[in-house]
């Protein structure tokens, strides 16, 4: 059984900072410490052991966040060493992805998170993250069923407290929205809940570029090894299933017709998203586990870049590599907050093999706006590498090109109108039919010889 208890256990101390001291997330006390952290270039993961919730009383919960700022933590939750946090890290990922496992039912009585309940939204210590945002978010992973296919979305979704039974939720125009306007058109509301506190492969497998007849629970058990245990919701019963081993659980229906204005909300490029009128949410019950630990991820920071690059890069590698076997390695830098930018490195053979493995990454994810094509030599992990490449290889006459109207990101702040937007591709890799210089280099024989042990105290 995987869950995030486990899975703590696991982290060495310093990659785990425990605050003992009380802490009021509705009031930026979080947030204001992870901002410290990261001014200092520090990016543990943080257990806040007593977190107030949102009147400020005192609470059973405990709270974790900035889990996947780091790497080597996610290259962990997937069962690598740490030090395999680069493209192992991406192509594990994308070999679960695929590796898809149907979940088992587990009786109530079985399921930790069934163990306990609050009376309402107010009762939990969900965070206000920036200055502007008006309320605190619950910001992780709501669950939707298809009332078609009967399969299940998960996917992270910004939740707006609005009262202890009452939120806001934006949906970009995707798999969740499909299934809320299906169930829109018949009259109904869109019954979901939120997944808040699991071993992280429960959100890496939330991330997925699967289609929409994709059962995502199935995507889930792939990424733990073995089947996600489900459990029947405490509102619908075995009408609709939620994880069994979660912390907390938020069980809530996205009313028809009822639009509210959401936001602004500081997102996940840096900038805040603008108010807009939103669907609704009713809340139905909150489950918990016994002395529950609420999760919270870091929107707009490197918690949240990295989140979101890993789970595409491993995708993007397989489909370039399936027209451009040379293909070596694939990142989503935190620059480009782990989804508009994208660094492919690759050994041209042939002229016009960057462009179009840049082409190809496009086509895999709508996300990316950026991508930058170097030599095997560059390492694609190591941004000022790729920089270097781009600024000692690239003329910009010959090996820019700029597709204009096609769909981007409702988030992204340089969006015209609704989705359109322009996309770069940069050819920073050396002509194939050219002589270049040689890169600098040291010999090995002295590198080897003049070790700083023995040279410098």
């Amino acid at each position: 059984m995987k869950d995030l208890r486990s899975y703590l256990e696991t982290l060495p101390d310093d990659q785990l900072e425990r605050v003992s001291k009380p802490v009021n997330p509705a009031e930026f006390d979080v947030t204001a410490i992870l901002q410290n952290l990261e001014n200092e270039d520090r990016y543990p993961a943080v257990l806040f052991e007593n977190p107030t919730d949102i009147e400020g009383r005192e609470t059973d919960f405990q709270l974790i966040s900035n889990l996947f700022a780091d790497r080597r933590r996610i290259a962990q939750a997937l069962d690598l060493p740490t030090d395999q946090w680069r493209m192992e890290t991406s192509l594990e990922y994308a070999r679960r992805e695929t590796n898809r496992r149907e979940p088992v039912v587990v009786d109530n009585d079985d399921a930790p998170v069934m163990d306990d309940s609050v009376p309402d939204l107010t009762h939990l210590p969900v965070v206000r993250h920036h200055r502007l945002d008006p309320a605190p978010y619950i910001n992780m992973t709501p669950s939707m069923k298809d009332p078609e296919s009967g399969v299940y979305n998960v996917a992270f979704l910004r939740n707006m407290v609005k009262g202890g039974e009452k939120m806001g939720i934006h949906m970009s125009p995707r798999h969740n929205f499909r299934i809320f306007k299906t169930n829109e058109d018949r009259g109904e509301p869109t019954r979901m809940a939120i997944t808040i506190g699991h071993h992280p492969g429960y959100y890496l497998g939330a991330l997925t570029l699967a289609g929409f007849e994709v059962d995502e629970y199935d995507v889930i058990g792939g990424m733990f090894g073995e089947p996600l245990r489900l459990t029947p919701s405490k509102t619908w019963g075995d009408e609709f299933l939620v994880p069994a081993d979660a912390e907390v659980v938020v069980e809530a229906e996205v009313l028809p017709e009822v639009r509210e204005i959401e936001a602004p909300f500081g997102e996940f490029p840096g900038y805040y998203g603008p108010q807009r009128l939103k669907p609704v949410v009713e809340v139905k019950n909150v489950v918990c586990r016994t002395n529950p630990i609420f999760q919270h991820v870091f929107v707009g920071h490197k918690d949240v870049a990295t989140l979101g690059g890993v789970p595409k890069e491993g995708g993007i590698y397989n489909d370039i590599q399936g027209r451009v076997p040379s293909v070596e390695q694939v990142h989503l830098p935190s620059s480009g907050c782990g989804r508009f930018r994208c660094y492919v490195s690759l050994e041209q053979t042939t002229e016009g093999e960057a462009k179009h493995a840049a082409l190809q990454a496009l086509a895999s994810s709508d996300f990316i706006k950026h991508v930058v094509v170097v030599d095997e030599d560059v390492d694609a992990f190591d941004e000022a590498d790729v920089l270097w490449a781009q600024s000692t290889r690239m003329r910009a006459d010959e090996d820019v090109d700029v597709i204009n109207g096609v769909k981007g990101n409702t988030l992204d702040p340089s969006v015209r109108g609704e989705v359109a937007t322009s996309k770069i591709i940069i050819d920073a890799t050396k002509p194939v039919d050219e002589q270049y210089p040689p890169v600098l280099d040291i010999p090995e024989d002295a590198l080897d010889r003049m070790t700083l042990s023995e040279y410098i105290e």
